[in-house]
């Protein structure tokens, strides 16, 4: 709209249109002429030319350093909106081919929680395992149940590490119930988006009949 705006500003301060020929060489280095002043030059020079090819007169830019500045922001912030735009789509066409229906995204959010779920079922294995190592190890502290620092060093060294390694895998199965939480926020947030994609692509039953043939009804 900025740019529209100062396009027509230097439009109305010029000659009425029509009277002569305008040329020009624009920020990116085409030369440009039209038969009214130019907008992609009213921040530079622009040469108005007779019939014959002559110059009749040198018109300046119209735009003060300021405007120049305020144009050129406009101008950035228009082609990041553009590529933002773009960027968008072409992430909903991949959405879209990766997931043509409800059931598609359904399979993968199971696939991809029966992951989190199989990597947690690892961990209670092991943890399973420990509880069974951790027996063996009270059975030997028996002995030193009234004075547990007079047990061999080798006897306390397993008893720290089956305690450290149990406190490990229950830190790691509570990290697992946190990313099946997120698995599941993520899939919610693309399923709310892929709805409306998924009935952008519905044609609407007017349209399909409208499209039958006379014969055919």
């Amino acid at each position: 709209m900025l740019l529209a705006a100062l396009g027509s500003a230097a439009c109305a301060q010029a000659v009425v249109p029509g009277s002569g020929i305008y040329s020009c060489v624009d920020k990116n280095g085409r030369r440009l002429t039209s038969d009214r002043p130019i907008p992609e030059c009213i921040d530079r020079e622009q040469r108005e030319l007779g019939p014959t090819g002559t110059v009749r007169r040198v018109i300046g830019p119209t735009l003060t350093e300021h405007e120049r500045e305020a144009l050129e922001v406009q101008r950035r912030k228009d082609l990041e909106e553009r590529n933002r735009i773009a960027e968008e789509r072409r992430r909903e066409r991949v959405l879209l081919a990766r997931y043509p229906d409800k059931a598609a995204h359904d399979a993968e959010r199971a696939t991809a929680i029966a992951h989190v779920d199989e990597v947690t079922a690892t961990a209670k294995k092991r943890i399973a395992e420990l509880q069974e190592r951790r027996k063996k190890i009270d059975v030997e502290m028996e002995f030193y149940r009234k004075d547990p620092a007079k047990a061999p060093m080798h006897l306390q060294r397993q008893l720290l590490e089956n305690t450290e390694e149990m406190a490990e895998q229950q830190r790691f199965i509570s990290g697992q119930d946190q990313e099946k939480r997120r698995v599941h926020q993520r899939f919610d947030a693309e399923l709310a988006q892929l709805k409306e994609l998924w009935a952008a692509r519905v044609v609407p039953p007017q349209a399909a009949t409208a499209t039958v043939p006379a014969a055919s009804r």
